[in-house]
């Protein structure tokens, strides 16, 4: 039986919606909407701890076009996720009733946990048992507050989620155009750190493919690939090596706003925060030893539509 859900996740730096059409017995997703929006909720929450009332309204801003795409579909249901940024903000109440005032759902503020197993289920699922790969998967969703680690085959064996996203990396590190190799080096250190803790419970020497999600992951993918625009159909399921990510994250870390601002497949949302993004996936790259990673355009927006299907029970009933 096909199932009309809408899923939204809504991160530290973008709010993305997608509406498709799922059939469980068939494990077919059909998208009907996916859109993004950069609302930066997360801006000045890792040296506040609160939500500006400007990132609030650019977010709510997004919900209320996203709640008449919905209701233009008629989607049977809705599951709307938040992550980082508003688990770590003092008024993430403000937040969630006034997500609650325009889209009439509960927003789930999910720990870091979950929201590596639902980016793990949305990557591997049309990975799994087509011999491309080899198996276990280590996933790394590189987000704008935090990045999770998940090692897993069928499904997460392990998972860690750390403060080393983009936007919060960008806040505390990077903010000089073009930053300083100090503080790159500075960054450059924290991530490792993060890193290191995060291979206290996630295995990632077991791994054999590295697959990266997320539009750090995608952004970096499309300009190594060199392409005339965002073309996620040539993103997704392409393979980088460590030389490509290092070459590209040099030149984002070495160049300009404007000159960022001249690379095409680049979203205007996040010419100031790339050049981290490039650099935390170097910097697992060459930690892990993974010499190449697989691209995917499929993560937890599509984890959490086939959740609204498979686990029935976690907000509501159909």
């Amino acid at each position: 039986m096909t199932r009309r859900v809408a899923a939204i996740d809504c991160g530290t730096n973008s709010i993305r919606l997608l509406v498709a059409d799922l059939d469980p017995a068939a494990g077919t997703l059909v998208d009907l909407d996916r859109r993004m929006r950069i609302v930066r909720l997360g801006q000045g929450v890792d040296r506040t701890g609160r939500l500006a009332p400007e990132a609030l309204e650019r977010t709510f801003a997004a919900c209320r076009e996203y709640a008449k795409a919905i209701g233009e579909l008629g989607a049977e249901r809705v599951r709307f996720v938040a992550t980082s940024a508003s688990r770590d903000a003092e008024n993430r109440e403000v937040f969630r009733a006034g997500v609650r005032e325009i889209l009439g759902v509960e927003p789930e503020v999910i720990s870091g946990d979950e929201e590596a197993a639902l980016s793990f289920a949305g990557a591997t699922r049309e990975l799994a048992g087509t011999g491309a790969v080899e198996t276990p998967y280590l996933v790394v969703d590189i987000g704008g507050g935090s990045t999770e680690f998940v090692l897993g085959t069928d499904r997460p064996e392990a998972a860690r989620s750390v403060d080393i996203g983009c936007v919060r990396m960008t806040e505390r590190h990077l903010r000089a155009d073009p930053p300083t190799q100090d503080r790159i080096a500075a960054a450059t250190a924290d991530i490792e750190a993060a890193i290191a803790r995060a291979a206290e419970v996630v295995p990632m020497d077991r791994a054999r493919t590295l697959v990266g999600l997320a539009g750090s992951v995608t952004t970096v993918a499309g300009i190594a690939l060199e392409l005339p625009e965002y073309d996620s159909t040539a993103i997704h399921h392409s393979r980088l090596t460590l030389d490509q990510v290092r070459t590209v994250t040099a030149r984002l870390l070495a160049s300009t706003h404007a000159e960022r601002t001249g690379i095409p497949v680049l979203h205007p949302g996040r010419v100031d925060v790339i050049g981290a993004g490039a650099l935390v996936l170097r910097t697992i790259m060459e930690r892990t030893g993974l010499t190449e990673v697989v691209v995917s355009e499929h993560d937890i927006l599509d984890g959490i539509a086939w959740s609204s299907v498979e686990a029935p029970g976690a907000v509501g009933d159909w």
